[in-house]
């Protein structure tokens, strides 16, 4: 189980690109902190998510 903003998943193997993708985020639009370390966004498809991960995903949104 890997923690996502407080929740725990089953997102154990997968990368973080593919648990934003099927998150429904849209990539350019977030930042993932991983461990308590921000994750750059050049890493999101090559680091694979393990058990015990916490993972915290903040959106950006536009408004004014």
């Amino acid at each position: 189980m890997v923690t996502v903003n407080g929740e725990k998943k089953e997102w154990s193997g997968k990368t973080v690109e593919e648990m934003l993708q099927s998150s429904g985020y849209q990539m350019e639009r977030v930042a993932v902190e991983l461990n308590e370390e921000i994750l750059p966004k050049t890493q999101y498809a090559e680091t694979i998510l393990k058990t015990g991960d916490c993972v915290e995903v903040i959106e950006f949104v536009g408004g004014g």
